[in-house]
């Protein structure tokens, strides 16, 4: 565990979390019993396989969705719809098409009825950080996938929010750009501190970027282990041929196995 969850401060703290969703065929329980705490300036990735209830998950954190039973703080407040100090990157990058590069970063800023000069050389530093100067005045068409995903990252960032919440932000990538945006990721978040809460179904991203990972059990959803990624930063193309990073991924492929040999015997 990071030093600032060691010592007990929690940027973003789940307690006895569960969802359950009303159907025809009756209630569907998505999560169920989660508790887990991110801490100030650490990076914890969620991992489990589809319909494990990560994205609702990441709805609840942000206050986007209500839970059934439980508790989610951040900073020690409860959670009772969206707020102001936090980001959100989605999986698809969302962005504005009439706004250029520029305008979408200062997207949030618009959002709070701020005035956007103020924060136009923030927007910048931010473009520039995830290698898109230059391309200020672009629109969304004008852009490859990935650079439309950094601009997505960029803007998460732009209202400087204590947490960050990602829900699978480059699933829809190609692997040399997954590649590249997770290494551009790695390094936003070193420079500037973040609590980040990262969804994920990459077993090798998730170790890569995190201080901890959290795996999910098939739904309904619970904690089956909380793995602690002790491997030094920054993390490179050396780290992924590394013996401990191969030792950690294959405890979680294990950990994967076991439970599709259980639902198996079901």
């Amino acid at each position: 565990m990071s030093a600032s969850a060691a010592a007990g401060t929690a940027r973003l703290s789940i307690r006895d979390l569960s969802v359950v969703y009303k159907a025809r065929r009756g209630d569907l329980t998505a999560l169920e019993a989660v508790s887990l705490e991110v801490g100030v300036s650490e990076f914890v990735a969620v991992l489990g396989p589809s319909g494990c209830g990560k994205s609702t998950l990441l709805g609840i954190a942000s206050g986007l969705l209500a839970p059934s039973g439980g508790a989610v703080l951040i900073d020690g407040q409860a959670v009772r719809g969206p707020r102001r100090d936090v980001g959100i990157v989605f999986q698809q990058p969302t962005l504005l098409p009439w706004s250029t590069v520029l305008g979408n970063v200062l997207a949030p800023i618009a959002a709070m009825t701020r005035p956007g000069a103020q924060h136009e050389t923030r927007a910048r530093e931010l473009i520039r950080l995830v290698r898109l100067e230059g391309f200020e005045n672009h629109y969304p068409h004008e852009l490859s996938g990935g650079m439309q995903q950094r601009v997505a990252i960029a803007r998460g960032f732009m209202h400087d929010p204590s947490l960050l919440l990602m829900d699978e932000p480059f699933a829809a990538l190609d692997a040399m750009t997954r590649e590249h945006m997770t290494d551009e990721l790695q390094s936003m978040w070193m420079r500037t501190g973040k609590a980040v809460l990262f969804i994920t179904h990459s077993i090798p991203e998730a170790v890569y970027l995190a201080d901890r990972v959290i795996v999910l059990s098939a739904r309904p959803g619970t904690v089956r282990e909380v793995l602690e990624i002790d491997l030094p930063r920054p993390r490179t193309l050396d780290t992924l041929g590394s013996t401990a990073f191969t030792g950690l991924c294959n405890h979680l492929r294990r950990l994967f196995r076991q439970e599709d040999a259980g639902e198996g015997r079901r």
